[in-house]
């Protein structure tokens, strides 16, 4: 009965919020969940309905009573089904085991992610202004700024943004 109750008391949106949980995880314990919620109403239907049967009544409205003898026998005679439940436990067992792998395996890569993103976010606040670089420094940083620049140079195609405006074209002289 605790793990009934335990089970209705559980938020499953904080469940899944606070441990950071996302994609496959979270969408086979929404599943879970539902089928959780589907068996328990089916339940609770059941249980609400009657189970006793009134023969004599029946007998005193019917005309055949022999109809009435028939299912009163077999109603008495009869057996439910039993069902061997440790196969679905196993089936649940093994999808806890996954959710939990899963669940670990998500909050490993978010470290992995939440590390970097500190480790940027360290360097942004580290950083100096732009304008208090030096060209070396900015070299120094990205390589490839010096190659595309010789690649351009040697080509004739380097212009610096702004200079014609500032100091005239060059060419005119």
């Amino acid at each position: 009965m605790a793990a009934r109750s335990a089970a209705l008391k559980l938020d499953w949106a904080k469940v899944t919020t606070s441990l950071g949980l996302r994609g496959q995880t979270v969408a086979s314990l929404q599943a879970f969940k539902k089928r959780n919620d589907d068996v328990r109403r089916k339940v609770q239907a059941l249980s609400e309905q009657p189970t006793t049967v009134d023969f004599a009544h029946y007998r005193s409205i019917l005309k055949n009573t022999a109809v009435v003898d028939e299912i009163e026998k077999r109603f008495t005679s009869f057996q439910p089904a039993t069902y061997d439940l440790s196969r679905q436990l196993k089936a649940i067992d093994a999808f806890e085991v996954e959710a939990v792998r899963n669940a670990v395996a998500t909050k490993e890569t978010v470290d992995l992610e939440l590390k970097d993103l500190e480790k940027t976010l360290k360097n942004i606040e580290t950083a100096r202004p732009f304008e208090d670089l030096t060209v070396d420094e900015v070299a120094a940083a990205e390589p490839s700024i010096d190659e595309k620049t010789a690649k351009l140079v040697s080509k004739g195609r380097w212009s610096v943004p702004g200079y014609k405006e500032k100091f005239g074209d060059l060419a005119l002289l």
